[in-house]
This record gives structure tokens, sequence and C-alpha cells, in this order.
């Protein structure tokens, strides 16, 4: 990708699955800051603490996400610069053989 460095590049099918509207919300307060854990994060988001959890876990298995470690702390923080759905379609199938982690 020109001019952007250490995007993370998945499949269509995986975007649908893993990029919800609410794991879309909770990637933003992440990258807005005043994130320092995952009890803070569900409290900022108004939802369960078990439910933005498990969408963190979620998150993190699939490289979108990684700890911070400070003393006890695991602060979740973006892992890339950027997520990008792969293109559904290219006019010259230029996008055909781009490899899923840039």
């Amino acid at each position: 990708m020109a001019g952007i460095k250490d995007v993370l590049v998945i499949d269509q099918e995986s975007a649908a699955q893993l990029l919800t509207e609410k794991r879309q919300e909770l990637l933003q307060k992440i990258r807005d800051g005043d994130v320092d854990s995952v009890q803070r994060l569900a409290k900022a988001l108004d939802r369960d603490v078990a439910a933005v959890s498990r969408d963190v876990d979620l998150l993190l298995e699939n490289d979108v996400l990684e700890y911070e470690t400070k003393g006890k702390r695991k602060i979740p923080r973006l892992k890339h610069t950027a997520v990008i759905p792969e293109p559904i379609i290219s006019k010259d199938g230029a996008f055909d053989d781009v490899p899923t982690d840039i």
C-alpha cells in the first residue's frame, strides 16, 4: 500500500465477520486513546466487560490488536497502522495475489 506502512489486509469474508459495528466502535475508542484496561474500555463503550473481553480476544487472535504491558496491566492497542479489507474485485485482477499481511 503506497505511503502506508504496517498494513494488515484481510479477506472480505473475514472482514465481514470480524469487523462488526460494535468491534469497529471498540477499535475507534482504542485508537482515540485513554484506554488503559479492558474494564475501562467496556465502561467507555457502555458494554458488558465479558463481551468486550471476548471481542478484544478475537481481535488479538486475528492480529488486529496487541497488548502493551505496564506493570500488571495489559492495555489493548492497535497493532497496525491500518486494517484494510481486500478489494471485492479489481478490473485487471491486480489485487488477486495481494498478501494478507503487508
